[in-house]
């Protein structure tokens, strides 16, 4: 179904280039006196956006075959017939059919060579997010079976003992919630089709319904949301949006050494929205601050010296939700001390001009 829809696609799209390419030529013919020499041009040109429009080498190389037909008929001497007769025709025709169809053949070797680059990517991205995800499910899983087996095992444990049991188990459930959560979203994120299901939202609720949440975590730290007065709004997927900024204050609150409070800032800037989250701990080192987003150095998780769970997958699955919502996220300390993480995302008005440029 899908192939067959591509088929119509690339149909029309090669229809529509031609009959245009045929247009321009004929409004080029009429202003030098029929005669034209950019008809071969234009045609290889039309070719070029063909093969870079459709999928495969077919819709290039007919166009290429459809194009010298059409100057050997309507652009060349005699008009409005086929003529090889006279001397260099063939050799024009010739050299015209054979350059376009090279270029067709390139054009589509490179989208080929681009899509392969982009699939051995986001195979990478999965192989690195799995890799670093094996600590973090062990971890918990380990405490799970060993509290478990507590309870079991030990009969005579006191009541206050049974409920912390319980309680890490609570807790670790939790955290394997949270690691399933990041594995579906980058399932959604690195695929050949980004699935995002976006609406415009009320920035501040997503904030809001994050917040709630990290304050369920008995690691969560103070929160405070400075907003704007007026009200700001994005087309975003919420789901996603919402694990980016939980994510986002779950490692303020986790990993800054020292941090005592996080601050949630909101502002409109360049046509969309500004969401910053800061804290008062001691920020990045050097290191982590330039390879924090690279997917490429996706570091090995190592077991933290006070117990607590790595980083994981979550300011990777960040990066790439906010990069899929057309945005742009960054990391920097602050001067007065802390680290600051700030994502943009396009507005109502950003979003219709980029999509208007996709066309």
């Amino acid at each position: 179904m899908r192939a067959k829809g591509t088929f119509w696609r690339d149909l029309l799209f090669t229809a529509l280039i031609l009959a245009a390419a045929v247009g321009i030529c004929i409004l080029l013919s009429q202003m030098h006196d029929d005669n034209n020499p950019f008809a071969v041009l234009i045609f290889v040109l039309a070719v070029t956006v063909i093969a870079l429009g459709t999928s495969g080498y077919a819709w290039g190389i007919v166009s290429s075959v459809i194009g010298v037909f059409c100057v050997n008929y309507m652009f060349t001497y005699p008009f409005w017939s086929f003529d090889m007769s006279i001397s260099g025709y063939p050799l024009t025709f010739l050299v015209m059919l054979v350059v376009s169809i090279v270029i067709s053949t390139l054009t589509t070797r490179v989208k080929q060579a681009e899509r392969l680059k982009y699939e051995i990517e986001s195979e990478k991205l999965r192989a690195d997010l799995l890799r670093a995800l094996s600590h973090d499910l062990r971890t918990p899983l380990a405490s799970i079976d060993g509290a478990d087996s507590l309870l079991l095992e030990q009969p005579n444990l006191s009541e206050e003992e049974r409920r912390s049991l319980l309680e890490q188990i609570r807790q670790e459930t939790r955290w394997l919630t949270r690691i399933t959560e990041n594995m579906l979203s980058v399932t959604r994120v690195t695929g050949e089709r980004v699935l995002l299901r976006r609406n415009e939202e009320v920035v501040e609720e997503i904030v809001d319904s994050a917040v709630i949440k990290l304050r369920r975590c008995p690691e969560a730290l103070p929160v405070t949301v400075q907003r704007p007065k007026e009200i700001l709004t994005a087309p975003m997927d919420a789901t996603l949006m919402e694990q980016v900024i939980l994510n986002l204050l779950e490692n303020a609150s986790v990993h800054a050494q020292g941090a005592t409070r996080i601050w949630v800032m909101l502002r409109s800037q360049n046509d969309g929205v500004t969401i910053a989250v800061e804290d008062d701990g001691a920020g990045f080192d050097s290191q982590t601050l330039t390879q924090l987003f690279d997917r490429t150095a996706l570091p090995h998780p190592k077991p933290c010296a006070d117990g607590r769970r790595g980083l994981g997958l979550g300011l990777t699955v960040c990066y790439a939700i906010v990069k899929a919502h057309g945005g742009e996220m960054t990391a920097e300390n602050r001067p007065e001390g802390g680290a600051r993480v700030s994502l943009w995302l396009p507005g109502v008005k950003q979003e219709e001009e980029n999509s208007c440029e996709a066309l």
